[in-house]
């Protein structure tokens, strides 16, 4: 695994992708080089030591990388390649949608600028101001040569989405990404400004200018009904609907980058004050992660007794687990143990074109359940959420938003915590190693819960939130490091049960699993030329159960990917280079069923089948 992160005193605010920053002609995900590539590697580590990305080399490096993008010894298409991330079309109502263009913006050279702020006013075109459903979609275009870059979309400082944009190809590509934000739909009622950072560089190597369009589609409620109101699928309570208030736990405007927090090292936090109203009855708190340079690939990331044994200077450790931690006023409330997202330039970004990695172009937040600890900040006083996460190196993004149910029938609620349990995550390491050949086993185990009554005019509700998670990664090196072989899987259970006066029961499972199979291989083959390849296979799997006195509702989600690829390189050259990816998405719910399974090789699909029939002969 090379991962090529500039030195902590580079700018970070806001940092590419590590795409950016890789040795062009080594793999991504390669462990440890050879003795030939180690020697390569510490060389354009040095070039990394400019912070403004001037020098002649560097810029040099970065147009070789553009070979392995752009010149494979195949024709180019007449029309813009399509890219596309694998998910579940969303079922929107039978009606047409009011549409209101909220952005339309070219970010050519906005690394280290300001977000890109629009106004936004709820739609006035409507036949209805009562919407049963609304849907974010964004579409974007790139053409030339550029890298992956993160962005994020926030309404009124709530961060809406987070994304990865796709590498592009000299004839241009495309993409859309549709995500359903309904639950923010109390923010949509109102005047809010719009913010969007993405942290693009355009120069004489860098020519990709991502033009991007921002829609959002209401679609008006066939009975007149308010989103924040209760509906079938909760209780008389509303747990089971939209929040009447969300605030931002993200930093404030005006910052040269994103509204998220930056988490750069092991014992670094960053925190947010809040209030809120005094008549609340549930808090769900929405975290967003992503993980970029040293930690892009955290997951490959060896122990530090490896890379100070081996005298690895500056190749990223702390070794392949890593924990986001929210605290509330110092107490540790929830965690997040998160997907492995891939993004469109990482371990090889022949992979990704046209099928992006699971959740690349919408990345998933978690909901930790803040309810039983409600009764501790119903006073109307300052409170404070922080965030770590263990074992960091630099950097991590990190923001949250409050979801707040208040009861508008009393100005104040009551409420008490009555139990809660958070011991310290449980870890283990067992390493064997000789030189740069050898073994990790790392495992680790957590589980949080509390349990507390908020009483309003619902009556007095009692809550139950429990966290569990389960990891286990072994890492082994071969062949003087030259070959990495990742095998990691994250569990992460999820549960929140509400009992009412009336003893009805409204109740939230989610179970979460997360496999990870990687190879990497080097190979010196002498004459200045060696071979590169990595193999992949990712996993998103869940199940979802959810149910109050008016109804139950089921999910399962079976989301796979499987991609090799390889490159020959010869000097600084890529010679030649492939990629391959097959994706099988399977998803049942009581709502309905969808399937895809679909693969691709260097930008062309080779089969592509879907439907929405519910059965197990489709594959």
């Amino acid at each position: 695994m090379v991962l090529l992160a500039p030195p902590n005193h580079l700018p970070l605010l806001p940092k590419p992708l590590i795409s950016e920053f890789r040795i062009p002609t080594l793999s991504h995900s390669h462990p440890m080089p050879s003795s030939f590539s180690l020697h390569l590697f510490f060389s354009f580590l040095l070039l990394l030591q400019n912070p403004l990305f001037s020098t002649a080399n560097l810029q040099k490096t970065h147009h070789l990388l553009s070979k392995i993008l752009y010149h494979q010894n195949q024709p180019e298409p007449n029309s813009p390649t399509s890219f596309f991330e694998v998910t579940k079309p969303i079922k929107t109502p039978n009606i047409s949608p009011c549409s209101s263009l909220i952005l339309q913006h070219s970010f050519s050279y906005t690394y280290q600028k300001p977000p890109v702020t629009v106004p936004y006013n709820p739609p006035s075109n409507c036949p209805s101001q009562t919407f049963s459903q609304i849907i974010l979609h964004l579409s974007v275009t790139c053409k030339g040569r550029q890298f992956d870059r993160i962005f994020g979309i926030w309404l009124g400082g709530v961060e809406i989405l987070r994304s990865c944009t796709a590498e592009p190809r000299p004839t241009g590509i495309v993409w859309t990404v549709e995500k359903d934000i309904t639950r923010y739909a109390s923010l949509l009622k109102h005047p809010q400004t719009v913010s969007v950072y993405l942290g693009n560089i355009v120069d004489k190597t860098y020519t990709g200018i991502y033009h991007v369009n921002l829609t959002f589609l209401f679609y008006p409620a066939e009975v007149k009904r308010d989103l924040s109101e209760p509906n079938s699928a909760g209780s008389d309570s509303g747990f089971g609907s939209s929040a009447n208030l969300i605030l931002p736990i993200s930093r404030k405007l005006p910052l040269n980058d994103g509204l998220w927090f930056l988490i750069e090292n092991s014992t670094d936090v960053q925190s947010k004050e809040f209030k809120i109203p005094k008549n609340a009855y549930r808090a769900v708190l929405e975290v967003f992660v992503s993980f970029h340079s040293s930690d892009e690939s955290w997951y490959a990331n060896p122990p530090d007794e490896y890379v100070i044994v081996n005298n690895l200077t500056g190749s990223p450790g702390n070794g392949a687990f890593r924990e986001v931690v929210a605290s509330l006023d110092g107490k540790v409330v929830g965690a997040v143990w998160p997907f492995t997202v891939i993004y469109t330039g990482g371990v090889n970004p022949l992979l990704w074109r046209p099928i992006t990695g699971i959740g690349s172009f919408d990345l998933p937040s978690y909901d930790i359940e803040i309810t039983p600890f409600l009764g501790s900040i119903l006073d109307g006083k300052s409170h404070r959420f922080t965030f770590g996460v263990t074992d960091a190196l630099s950097v991590w993004f990190v923001d949250a938003n409050l979801h707040l149910w208040l009861d508008g029938k009393s100005a104040k609620t009551t409420g008490q915590l009555i139990k809660y349990e958070a011991a310290p995550f449980r870890p283990s390491l067992v390493s064997k190693f000789e030189g740069l050949n050898g073994s990790f086993m790392t495992g680790a185990s957590r589980s949080i819960s509390s349990t507390g009554w908020v009483k309003s005019s619902h009556g007095k509700i009692t809550t139950h939130s429990f966290q569990q998670f389960d990891y286990t990664n072994t890492m082994v090196f071969r062949d003087d490091g030259n070959v990495q072989i990742v095998n990691q899987t994250i569990e992460a259970n999820y549960s929140v049960y509400a009992k009412f006066p009336s003893s009805d029961v409204y109740s939230i499972q989610v179970f979460q699993r997360f496999p990870l199979y990687l190879y990497s291989e080097t190979i010196n083959q002498g004459n200045d030329s060696y071979y590169s390849s990595a193999n992949v296979s990712l996993g998103f799997k869940e199940e979802r159960f959810s149910g109050a006195r008016f109804g139950f509702s089921f999910s399962s989600l079976r989301n796979s990917q499987d991609g090799n690829g390889y490159m020959l390189v010869k000097g600084n050259l890529v010679t030649s280079g492939l990629g391959s990816t097959q994706q099988n998405y399977e998803y049942d719910s009581t709502e309905g069923c969808y399937f895809r399974n679909v693969s691709s090789r260097n930008y062309t699909i080779l089969h592509d089948e879907s439907g929405e029939l519910c059965t197990k002969d489709h594959r």
